[in-house]
């Protein structure tokens, strides 16, 4: 029973995890585990400790509301990020074949001229073979 540690010492009573002390009363009392945190008439949030003596309950929720805020911050940043990424990715893909259609285009088309370039080439070292040794 959490009331035995009455006007002891805090380290005392929260040996026992389901204890709450109030710093202002010296009360040693059961955790009201029906609600999140002990209603005002039974301690202030300012004199509540839990867990450990060095924290009272109103330090704990400001600490926790900027840890969570601050996490919950990063994250939809994060989350931005990803879409604006995805988004621009999204938008440069109709684009990219293309570009790559046109450099395709390209290659084959040099491909063919280079090769017109030599037959006719080829054509003509023959023609001037026929025309040396009288075959044409």
């Amino acid at each position: 029973d959490c009331r035995q540690y009455t006007n002891r010492s805090c380290e005392e009573c929260l040996k026992n995890v389901t204890c709450l002390w109030c710093a202002s009363s010296g009360r040693c009392m059961e955790y009201p585990v029906q609600r999140i945190l002990p209603p005002a008439d039974l301690c202030e949030l300012r004199s509540a400790r839990w867990g450990v003596c060095w924290v009272n309950f109103e330090a704990l929720i400001i600490a926790m509301s900027v840890v969570g805020g601050t996490f919950l911050i990063m994250l939809g940043v994060c989350c931005c990020c990803c879409c604006c990424k995805k988004k621009s990715k999204k938008a440069l893909l109709p684009f990219r074949p293309d570009k790559d259609d046109e450099r395709a285009a390209r290659e084959r088309e040099k491909r063919r001229v280079r090769q017109e370039e030599r037959r006719a080439e080829m054509k003509s070292r023959h023609d001037e073979i026929r025309r040396k040794y009288g075959t044409v």
